[in-house]
């Protein structure tokens, strides 16, 4: 037998010929024509006229030739017989039994004998007959491939299937069906009671508590492959973490709309991502406003190169706006924009300019706005990495600050109708610079609100840390996976708001349409999430167990660096929107010509090389700007 599994996986990519397909069926249709005779006859075969079986027989295998081609139905992969194939056999059949009873029927009528050439009962004999045998054929070469394949000398893994239903069935014959597959499926998991107890494909249906508690230890179970299309994400954390907890890998069965032709691949049966187990509901959006806001506009994003800016701007395309204009000052990054939007550009049929240039550059940016007239833009552009922006204050101003300043006194001066700017839960109470100046953006932005003199609706995003993007801990963590650890987290009890690029951007094209001018948005981020606990969840996501595999390594708070964040939902001080995952912050407003004034001070000391100097201008503007772990800490 493993001499048949190896010559079996070395042709596993190769498929016998149609032509040799049709041909076994056009023999199982005479088979199926003479034991239509032999059982008309009760057996009795000396009462059959053999010229009567000969000549009946050409005709009657003419026209089932004739439907096999016009419903395909030898065209299938036999090994990959599904229903859709099986419906294609009765469907050929059928017409060409219908097709041969009205024309025997027909020839009644005009024969000289008035008999039938064809007894109606062995046309209805024989096409029974016919449908059983292709379909059981298919069947049986279907089994034994799966069979034969499943025969390796290798030691498969014993994995169970979370749900039991369409998409759970389809991940059990995607699995069965591939010959390169090490999984052995001992069972389905489902939720629903009245599955529990039965059998799907044979194998048994079990609870959630009955699998996860007790078949987890006693079946060697080594992976559990998620196989439900709703799911709550709450339900899957659960899961998730039950899991990890017995050292059991968790596998993701994407949705059906990733599937590659609507046909799901084992390949596409991925370990679930840290991103998975975030304690939220799917956002849901008011896809009208955003449609009105986008379609047939011109839409200028800065910082576009960046993890935000880019999604933002593959979110954007999809509403098929006039044109895109793509800024930022990374040549490289933008080039892999460029080309990971390209067939997503081509799709919606949206002009767009790739424009490499710096926002605190007032000229530049004055260019692109002459040229172009955007209708609205997102300000995305910022620099982010706090100990960076502790160590370079003057960058930090220059672009977070002075070059939020240039986008919005542009934005008004060439009338834009909406400026969406991303800011950042760290400028609640900063504790650094960079924190301290994404505050400074915000007054501003928020100040306009209150002349008269432009028709530009100002509008401010906040929200906490973004899952993968460029230098958070995700991808830290992955890389220090990969190395072999150690793991560095700065504090055991460091904790975190989490959200999704995807989730976050959302959230800024819905506030971006529902907003009217001065308001800063603030987005529900779910719990916060220790540090630590993202990195062990990490390690046995990866397969690795912590201690033994791996070490997590204590550094210490970096300059600047808070324990907690800020709660930014806390509904005391909000005020509500339409969508609940979107809040209205309740900050304090300053005049606007307090800020000019102040923001004319902080462009002269940018420009001196003084970091105190400029650290304490930036102090002087932002009142609740109190130092942590930073040499800055002297000036409070």
């Amino acid at each position: 037998m493993p001499l048949m599994q190896k010559i079996l996986s070395r042709y596993a990519g190769k498929y016998a010929s149609r032509w040799l397909v049709l041909f076994i069926d056009m023999c199982l249709v005479t088979i199926g024509y003479l034991l239509a005779w032999v059982v008309r006859f009760n057996f009795q075969v000396d009462q059959m006229s053999l010229f009567e079986v000969t000549t009946s027989y050409y005709f009657i295998a003419a026209i089932y030739l004739i439907f096999f081609f016009i419903f395909k139905s030898f065209v299938g992969v036999i090994r990959h017989t599904s229903m859709y194939d099986t419906i294609k056999i009765i469907q050929a059949a059928s017409a060409a039994a219908i097709t041969a009873f009205i024309a025997s029927y027909g020839y009644k009528f005009i024969s000289y004998d008035h008999t039938y050439p064809i007894p109606s009962s062995i046309i209805l004999i024989h096409a029974l007959l016919t449908i059983f045998m292709l379909i059981s054929a298919r069947i049986v070469f279907k089994a034994a491939f799966i069979t034969i394949a499943g025969m390796g000398e290798g030691v498969k893994r014993n994995v169970l299937i979370y749900g039991a239903g369409q998409s759970g069935i389809i991940t059990l014959n995607t699995l069965s069906q591939d010959s390169r597959s090490e999984v052995n499926v001992v069972g389905f998991i489902d939720d629903n009671t009245s599955k529990v107890g039965k059998t799907l494909a044979g194998i048994k249906i079990y609870s959630a508590d009955e699998a996860l508690n007790g078949m987890l230890d006693k079946r060697s179970i080594s992976e559990v492959i998620l196989s439900i299309q709703n799911i709550s994400s709450i339900r899957k954390s659960e899961i998730v973490n039950r899991c990890l907890e017995m050292n059991v890998q968790v596998k993701n069965v994407p949705p059906i709309a990733r599937w590659i032709n609507g046909e799901l691949s084992s390949r596409q049966i991925k370990a679930v991502r840290i991103e998975d187990l975030l304690n939220r509901e799917p956002i849901k959006l008011n896809q009208e406003n955003i449609f009105n806001e986008l379609t047939g506009k011109i839409i200028m994003i800065t910082g576009a190169a960046g993890s935000i800016g880019s999604e933002i701007a593959r979110q954007v395309v999809s509403y098929k706006p006039k044109m895109v204009i793509f800024v930022d000052q990374a040549e490289t990054p933008m080039y892999e924009l460029e080309i990971n939007l390209r067939k997503r550009i081509e799709r919606y049929h949206v002009m767009t300019k790739f424009i490499i240039a710096d926002v605190s550059d007032v000229c530049a940016m004055e260019r692109i706005f002459i040229e172009y007239q955007p209708t609205k833009v997102f300000h995305a552009a910022a620099y982010k990495h706090v100990p960076l922006m502790e160590s370079n204050p003057h960058e930090a101003v220059r672009v977070n600050a002075l070059g939020t300043k240039n986008m919005a006194d542009l934005s008004m001066k060439h009338g834009v109708k909406k400026f969406v700017m991303v800011s950042t839960d760290k400028a609640v109470n900063p504790t650094n610079v960079m924190g301290a100046t994404k505050r400074i953006a915000e007054m501003y932005i928020q100040c306009l609100s209150q002349l008269d003199n432009h028709s530009t609706a100002f509008i401010t995003t906040r929200f906490g840390n973004v899952l993968g993007s460029n230098g958070s801990v995700i991808p830290m963590f992955k890389k220090q996976i990969d190395a072999g650890g150690p793991i560095t987290v700065t504090h055991p009890e460091i904790t975190r708001y989490f959200m999704t690029i995807p989730e976050a951007c959302q959230l800024v094209l819905e506030a971006g349409s529902m907003g009217k001018g001065g308001e800063i948005f603030i987005f529900d981020m779910g719990e916060s999430v220790k540090i630590i606990d993202v990195a062990k969840n990490m390690i046995k996501l990866s397969g690795l167990t912590l201690g033994k595999d791996i070490q997590i390594e204590i550094t210490g708070l970096r300059p600047g660096e808070k324990l907690y964040e800020e709660l930014l939902n806390d509904s005391e001080n909000n005020k509500p929107t339409y969508n609940p995952k979107i809040q209205i912050a309740n900050v304090q407003e300053y005049e606007y010509s307090y800020v000019k004034e102040e923001y004319a001070k902080l462009e002269v000391y940018c420009k001196t090389n003084d970091h105190l100097e400029l650290v304490s201008q930036i102090k002087s503007m932002v009142k609740e700007y109190v130092s942590n772990n930073s040499i800055y800490e002297t000036l409070d």
